[in-house]
This record gives structure tokens, sequence and C-alpha cells, in this order.
């Protein structure tokens, strides 16, 4: 509840969903109305966080302390270093995301999650604390069982399809974070499909009711615990707010969404559907679809003339080196697309990263 005592979206969505905050700052954390469960980033913040001044002294004397080891062992234990400043104003896990530009080289995945797992060890943080993002290629998530193995935790990214989410779930991921909308959504608002009832009409939401129901059928029929939906990419409250009714069981949101919920006062009268509160399990105790939304898991927006035929539950999306699931996301069309901007993207906050920390390997 907001300090007026007044119940604002944010924590309306709360109630429905673990609310995760995306973004790496510890002073904005430590300001939520609400402690957030899980923080994640990308290149993206992990970038944007380095390059923070009230993080200057701490990348001069990590520079200085690995500038023989190379400009990653310097990129992996700063990232972990400004993942431990956050770590006490929130509840769960941080999350960071291996490098994108090894996303089809299962060794490096592997290699790069370890370092990750080394570095957080070495910060006193154990495993129950942080969770490793793989983007969703056969190669990369082909790295997460042996990492299960391990005690360390993953998080399928990069996922926009059913398919890639039944790998996840395979692989033994933690959690899976379907993207809502397409990250040049971001900047470019033609392609954002704006709505008052996202829930109902944004293109996604038909894709993310299917992943659901076919994790509930999954754990039924299996017993075998599937991965958490901890849908991200969003541009609005109102899509935050959709994940709640749509059934996610988390949310990671950018600050601006965030801040945004947070001033909203909540009225379900001017809501075109509510979420329910979140359950003691998310698949065995979950909620059934709501009536309103059921015939989205018939429907397809993002293929056209959509068969209506799902992913099977039945094929090895990660045999022969994940081969099937990367022929899965070549053949659909939106994955296709959306997978490769989303790591073209990284890629470019990669190499900025990388550019910054040999620029300062150089001085020192």
């Amino acid at each position: 509840m907001s300090s007026s005592g007044t119940q604002t979206w944010l924590d309306k969505l709360e109630e429905q969903l673990n609310v995760d905050v995306d973004w790496m700052d510890p002073a904005y954390t430590l300001s939520m109305p609400i402690k957030p469960h899980d923080m994640t980033s990308n290149q993206g913040w992990v970038h944007e966080q380095m390059c923070n001044p009230i993080n200057d002294e701490l990348f001069k004397s990590v520079v200085k302390d690995l500038k023989d080891e190379g400009w990653l062992a310097i990129y992996t234990r700063m990232a972990v270093l400004m993942s431990k400043a956050n770590i006490d104003n929130i509840q769960g896990r941080c999350l960071l995301q291996t490098l994108p530009s090894n996303a089809y080289d299962t060794k490096k995945t592997l290699e790069h999650a370890r370092a990750y797992a080394r570095e957080f060890d070495r910060a006193g943080i154990s495993k129950d604390r942080y969770c490793i993002k793989i983007p969703s290629t056969g190669p990369a998530l082909n790295a997460c069982p042996a990492l299960k193995d391990e005690g360390i935790r993953t998080l399928g990214t990069a996922l926009f399809s059913v398919h890639q989410a039944i790998a996840a779930s395979q692989a033994g991921c933690l959690y899976i974070s379907p993207y809502y909308n397409e990250v040049k959504a971001h900047d470019n608002r033609e392609l954002w499909p704006k709505s008052d009832d996202p829930a109902m009409l944004h293109p996604m939401s038909g894709r993310l009711i299917q992943i659901l129901e076919t994790y509930k059928r999954l754990y039924k029929e299996t017993g075998k615990e599937q991965p958490f939906l901890k849908n991200a990419s969003f541009i609005s409250p109102e899509e935050a707010m959709a994940a709640g009714e749509l059934g996610c069981q988390s949310a990671t949101i950018s600050h601006q969404v965030l801040t945004e919920l947070a001033k909203l006062p909540y009225d379900s009268s001017k809501q075109p559907g509510e979420g329910v509160p979140k359950p003691a399990h998310p698949y065995k105790d979950s909620a059934l679809t709501p009536a309103r939304l059921q015939n989205l898991a018939k429907v397809d927006p993002l293929i056209e003339n959509w068969d209506g035929k799902l992913a099977s539950t039945d094929v090895d999306y990660l045999a022969n080196g994940g081969a099937e699931l990367d022929k899965a996301n070549e053949a659909d069309p939106a994955t296709k697309k959306r997978l490769r901007e989303a790591l073209e993207l990284f890629v470019g906050m990669e190499k900025k990263s990388q550019a910054k920390i040999e620029e300062a390997m150089k001085n020192v």
C-alpha cells in the first residue's frame, strides 16, 4: 500500500504476481514502495550501471586487479559486484545474462555462466540468490542441464514462442522471460501495439496463454516442476497489469513503468479485466485462464493464417546440440526476427562495455 493509504496499480499487481525490478540502480530499488522479488538485468543495464559515476572507483579497482585477465573477467566481476550492491534491497535473486555474442556456442555460454558463479561465490552470494539468463537458442539452452546439476539455476531469455518455452522446460530452467514487446518497439513506437486492453488485444497475449496452459498440462502429466513465467519488455502500465490477468507468475518491470504503476490509484471498475491473487504453487494451485481470455489459446496473431497447431511437447528440442530448437526458431517468422533483433541489441551493448573496459586497461 502506498504511503497515502490508497491502493495503487503496483500494490494490486503485487497481489497477483511477484513484481521484479528490471534495473540495477540500488538507490532506485531502495526508493520503491514495495521490496521487489528479483532484480533482472541485461547487457544494456550492466553497461549503464558500469558508466554510473557511483561506480567509478569500483570500476578502476576491478580493472587494476584483473587487467592481466582480459576484458571479460573485468566485465563479469563488475556485473556481480553491482548486483551485490542491490541484493539487500530485493527479496530474491539477482539475474545476469551470459554474453549474447556466444548465443550459438554451448561451451562459451557454459564457461561464462560458470564465471558468473565463481564471482558470486567470491562475493559471498549463495546460489539461491542469483540466476543466470541464457538466450533461448538451441546451443545456449544446452548449457542449462549441466548448470542445474551444479546448483546454478537459469532463465531462458529472448523467448517469444511456445516451442522455446518447451525447450526451456526440457533444459531445466527455473524461469523463462517471454518478451511482451519486440525490442525495437521501445524506440520505434510505430511497432508498438498500444492498447487500453493489452491482455485481450496485444498480439503476444495468445502465446503467453498457450505457454502457461502448456506448462500446467506438463506439470499435471509429469509432476515435474515447470519454469515460472517472468514476463518482460513492457512499455505501458496497462501491459504490466495485463501480466497479472494473464496469470504470469512474475513480471520484471523497468524503473520507468514501475514509477508510473506506483502513482496510479487502483480502481477495479476502470480495469478491462482483473487477475486473481497469486497461488501458493504456480502450477499445482493455478487458476484457470480467465473466461474472457480463453479464446486466446486458439489464436496467434503473430502467424499469418495460423493452422492452430501448437508446438509438440514430444519433440526433444535440445537433441543434436539444439538443432530442433534452432530449426523451429527459424521456421517461425516472429521468433526468428525478434530473437535476431534482441541478440543484435545486446551484442551492441556488450561491445560498448568491452570498449570501455579495454580503454581503461590501457591506462592502468
